[in-house]
């Protein structure tokens, strides 16, 4: 079981010394933090929505990483493209627990991307 206040603790910890907006070294610009185990009933249908446990850098609801728990859950994450918020991903490699994504809707011609990391209990992102 998963004790939340030293959650959030280790979270802040990590999430103010990696992430931020600035050129000045912060190598990451957002990052999320998802439960992988939630089972949460929307409606009368089947589908969950995921438990966003912390974010930084952004402002996601739950409807917006929907899809790309929907993926992890059924291990198909790098068979098609997925989706947080408005942008879209393409896994480029495969690792044991982990994937990384380009962006492919993305405006800045440098790109953008993403690391999908899964644990049993969470997904960071």
């Amino acid at each position: 079981m998963v004790e939340w206040g030293a959650l959030h603790a280790l979270w802040e910890k990590w999430a103010s010394a990696c992430v931020g907006y600035s050129d000045a070294g912060e190598p990451l610009r957002a990052a999320i933090l998802l439960n992988n185990n939630c089972n949460m009933e929307v409606s009368s249908s089947s589908r969950y929505l995921p438990i966003i446990v912390e974010q930084k850098g952004t402002k996601l609801i739950p409807t917006d990483v929907r899809q790309l728990i929907e993926s992890v859950k059924q291990n198909n994450l790098h068979a098609e493209f997925f989706f947080i918020g408005a942008s879209k991903y393409l896994v480029t490699s495969v690792h044991d627990h982990w994937y990384c994504a380009r962006c492919v809707n993305a405006t800045n011609p440098a790109g953008q991307g993403a690391i999908v990391v899964q644990t049993a209990a969470f997904i960071l992102i």
